[in-house]
């Protein structure tokens, strides 16, 4: 059965930062991309960034690109999300999610619907 259960998130002021972890079980590391989403309210869930089962590649939205690093530590089955120089529109409940490797990294993070798995997400509030 997979799980994924994420932590880190918080409120933190403008140009901060953050580190959401994503803890997983369940899964066969060889068949799965694993990713984070985000959905603010009255918005629609997007992709935030997506990391590649079979080499470690990488996608980010436009609006995270040069501040969000997402990586793997698969000794400690946890996913990682750095957020630097948080904005205001960066607030939303951030959700670890995982698809079979079958599709493409891209084809995950721009499509929201696409994803197997989900954790119950995180809430990261960027205020002053």
């Amino acid at each position: 059965q997979v799980q994924l259960v994420e932590s880190g998130g918080g409120l933190v002021t403008p140009g901060g930062s953050l580190r959401l972890s994503c803890e997983f079980s369940g899964v066969l590391l060889d068949y799965y991309h694993f990713g984070w989403f985000r959905q603010a309210p009255g918005k629609e869930r997007e992709g935030v960034s997506c990391i590649s089962v079979s080499d470690g590649s990488t996608y980010y939205s436009d609006s995270v690109k040069g501040r969000f690093t997402i990586s793997r530590d698969n000794a400690a089955n946890t996913v990682f999300l750095d957020m630097n120089n948080l904005k205001p529109d960066d607030t939303a409940v951030y959700y670890c999610a995982v698809e079979g490797y079958l599709h493409t990294i891209t084809r995950m993070c721009t499509n929201p619907k696409s994803p197997d798995y989900w954790g119950q997400g995180t809430q990261v509030t960027v205020s002053s």
